[in-house]
């Protein structure tokens, strides 16, 4: 199935990245796309090109992570024939086939010091010359490129050039991750489950029970939409009733008992002796606010869960894998709720 181009969401988060995208598209500058894996990049740099007076040019996408360094500046500014072994003959680089369009740079961390000098270059000269070449071409190409460090950061230990960053960051458009997109989540389940049922050839998506409504809203998605898909497909393409509600989750399609010795080895093994309750558990208990001190519902729900959850903990000795089946969650599940509501202090991994 061909992948669709879509935005799916309304979260303010996330709506606010692809409006900012959306106003940098128009203007011939530089763009650099930040966020966690997962979260889209990629398509915002197709926004980025298909808003662009750029659009009936080509797109060409490198992600520079995927290639040796000794090939990454042949790669990218192409080389001539018998300008080093191997090279029968001439090649051109992704600057010349992306002439006249927008060439995404994924990845744009890795590239070593050498291909950042002469990606400088050609930044700044809208110019390159291939290995081996002696002449220049000019070539006219906005480049957006993609990251999911912090530049700045690596800016300040040696590792990227300043002034190349300078030249790239006319404007930077900041990802928001899955986990603080709120509202999203369900959202983006059922977008992707009707289109696994339609791949299906299902008659009606029956839609998701509630209980699995609420472990997809409590898992903590650090691969993010990507992640998302993933599970969502998964659960769907497993159900064997189209006409019922999918219910069964799996979050890490790696776990099974029959697992290889090294992967078992790194699965959660049963809890130890777990240690007494402590003052954290009391305190999120007691933050729980009735009804009539409170008019922030988000708020509420978040702080009567964290109560919820500290009190199933209390009660079975902080013993995780007991605290799971009591709430009806996965080992998993309870350990990113845990995590989100920074219980991971008064229990045993």
């Amino acid at each position: 199935m061909e992948r669709s181009n879509q935005f799916v969401g309304q979260s303010l988060a996330f709506l606010d990245s692809v409006e900012r995208a959306s106003r940098a598209a128009p203007l011939n500058r530089p763009v650099l796309v930040i966020g966690e894996r997962g979260t889209g990049k990629e398509l915002i740099a197709e926004r980025l090109h298909h808003l662009s007076g750029r659009w009936a040019g080509p797109l060409v996408t490198m992600n520079c992570a995927a290639l040796p360094e000794t090939l990454i500046e042949a790669e990218l500014f192409g080389h001539e024939a018998g300008s080093f072994t191997g090279a029968a003959k001439t090649r051109h680089g992704r600057f010349e086939e992306a002439d006249g369009g927008t060439l995404f740079l994924d990845e744009l961390a890795t590239l070593s010091s050498p291909a950042q000098d002469r990606l400088l270059r050609a930044v700044e000269y809208g110019e390159v010359t291939r290995i081996g070449a002696s002449k220049p071409i000019r070539v006219d190409v906005r480049i957006v490129a993609a990251t999911n460090e912090h530049l700045p950061r690596m800016v300040d230990e040696g590792l990227f050039r300043a002034d190349l960053l300078d030249r790239l960051s006319f404007e930077v458009v900041t990802l928001p991750p899955l986990r603080v997109r709120h509202g999203d989540i369900p959202l983006l389940a059922d977008h992707f489950a009707r289109r696994m049922a339609a791949e299906l050839e299902w008659p009606q998506w029956p839609g998701f029970s509630t209980r699995a409504l609420a472990a997809l809203e409590a898992y903590g998605w650090p691969g993010n939409v990507r992640e998302l898909r993933n599970v969502v497909e998964r659960a769907v393409y497993r159900s064997e009733d189209p006409e019922r509600e999918v219910d069964a989750l799996q979050f890490d399609p790696f776990h099974s008992p029959w697992a290889p010795a090294d992967s078992a080895s790194a699965a959660p093994q049963d809890d130890p002796e777990p240690r007494e309750p402590r003052a954290v558990v009391e305190a999120a208990i007691a933050a729980v606010p009735t009804v009539a001190a409170t008019d922030d519902l988000r708020s509420a729900v978040n702080a009567y869960e964290k109560a919820l959850l500290a009190e199933a903990l209390g009660r079975h000795r902080f013993n995780q894998r007991a605290t799971a089946t009591a709430l009806g969650l996965s080992y998993d599940q309870l350990r990113h709720a845990m995590k989100r509501h920074k219980l991971q202090e008064s229990a045993t991994a």
